[in-house]
């Protein structure tokens, strides 16, 4: 017999949301993670928020919220507020009850802007790490450092002279999409900025590549598991690669012997002298092409260990892909040095919590690959 096709909801309901999500989901795993790491930022949290008052968005699911958004690469937060009205595994993941009201698109930003106040995503960031190391995840020895660019939300036209004089040969036509003609003359950032972005910079990567405006996204890698240790975004010039490798170096802890595996980018002879004044053993690839002579000599190519950490270095790569498909940040949304730093550090936590939910899923095993 054929069934009806009409709707007909009843009265009351006893479904829960946790009776909509499978077993096996992955986000379940996902979701333990988190919220064992949410624990350790309580203390942060009841010191920015005050006492009395009107109650705010809570920052535990604020934070689960800008996680969905990585991880299921939400294009913006207004879609990522519409999506939560009617997605129940994001309501279930980021703790709202079926009945419970979604809150604004506008208040999410502002909320957004109270835990960049206070770097709350680096705490949270340091939380998820503290959480490996107990797991006995992280190589505290043996490290890799990459980076990559992040092409800015500006375009070319915004990049204008900083005097305010006209250089775009546009003939007087105004108009917000007017022509532009910059060809002979020269633009540069010590004479140029975007009015819609200043914190961007003209770079390109290679001579074979066009120039874009764009920042630098870095990343220190430890070599056991392959999780991110550490995550800057800089101004992108020719030597923020390597001053932000040496930063991300010193904090990690330690006065043992370490190494750190890099590309030919990184075979410098500045770069490599402040490596060993650090105590860290260069593992750079050589570059003999363009350099005459590189810095790294048989005294470090000869080890074993040298081989093995090239092999390693290029599963940096795997965070970089990973966050350019799925979270978004091959052309960032957000302008400001601060604010697209802030999405580099939460997107590469989600790829670690991402990364150690499979490893502990798989068992030691699982670790060993």
């Amino acid at each position: 017999m054929r069934g009806s096709d009409g709707l007909q909801e009843t009265l009351f309901t006893v479904a829960k949301l946790e009776d909509f999500v499978p077993s096996d989901h992955p986000l379940r795993a996902i979701a333990g993670l988190v919220n064992e790491a949410l624990k350790g930022l309580n203390g942060l949290f009841n010191e920015i928020y005050a006492d009395t008052g009107r109650a705010s968005i809570a920052p535990e699911k604020l934070l689960r919220a800008m996680l969905i958004q990585v991880l299921f690469s939400v294009r913006s937060e207004r879609q990522l507020v519409e999506q939560i009205r009617y997605n129940l595994l994001y309501r279930w993941f980021i703790g709202l009850a079926i009945d419970d009201e979604v809150w604004d698109h506008s208040v999410f930003s502002k909320n957004r802007d109270r835990l960049l106040d206070h770097a709350v995503v680096e705490r949270f960031f340091t939380e998820v790490m503290q959480l490996a190391d107990k797991r006995q995840l992280l190589s505290k020895e043996h490290f890799s450092v990459d980076g990559t660019l992040i092409q800015a939300w500006a375009s070319h036209k915004s990049f204008v002279r900083k005097d305010g004089s006209d250089d775009s040969g546009t003939g007087g036509a105004g108009g917000r999409n007017a022509l532009a003609d910059w060809k002979g003359k020269p633009r540069s950032n010590d004479t140029h900025a975007s009015t819609t972005d200043p914190d961007a910079r003209l770079f390109r990567k290679s001579k074979s590549t066009a120039a874009i405006l764009a920042f630098q996204g870095h990343l220190l890698m430890e070599h056991r598991s392959g999780l991110v240790v550490g995550a800057l975004v800089t101004h992108a010039d020719g030597f923020g690669e390597r001053r932000a490798a040496l930063a991300m170096l010193d904090t990690v802890p330690g006065a043992h012997p370490k190494t750190v595996a890099a590309d030919k980018a990184y075979d410098t002879r500045d770069f490599v002298a402040a490596c060993r004044q650090r105590g860290v053993t260069p593992h750079v690839a050589r570059n003999t092409m363009h350099q005459g002579k590189s810095a790294i000599d048989a005294r470090t190519t000869r080890h074993p260990g040298y081989a093995i950490s090239q092999m390693i270095r290029k599963r940096i790569e795997e965070h970089f892909g990973w966050g350019k498909t799925v979270g978004r940040i091959r052309q960032t949304v957000y302008r400001g040095l601060r604010r697209v730093d802030q999405h580099f550090k939460l997107t590469m936590t989600a790829s670690n919590i991402v990364r150690m939910a499979r490893i502990l899923s798989a068992g030691p095993q699982g670790a060993m690959t």
